[in-house]
């Protein structure tokens, strides 16, 4: 379930912006369960540091890219 819910508000915060939208529905999940807000947190704190890395990642070959052409 908080694998499948990251995943969604991933998209949702893609769509409409907001980088703290994961923190307000952590606070809803909390509000009813604890166990699953914590769950879903990890989930997408996951997600979102190997967006990062990727994004790094991306960036490192494209400078690398950049400097072997030249």
């Amino acid at each position: 379930m908080a694998n499948k819910l990251a995943v969604e508000c991933l998209a949702v915060r893609k769509e409409v912006g907001g980088d703290r939208l994961f923190m307000k529905v952590g606070e809803v999940l909390g509000a009813s369960n604890q166990t699953l807000e914590e769950a879903f947190l990890t989930a997408i704190r996951t997600r979102m540091a190997q967006i990062l890395g990727r994004d790094f990642l991306a960036k490192q070959i494209k400078a690398h890219s950049a400097n072997k052409a030249e």
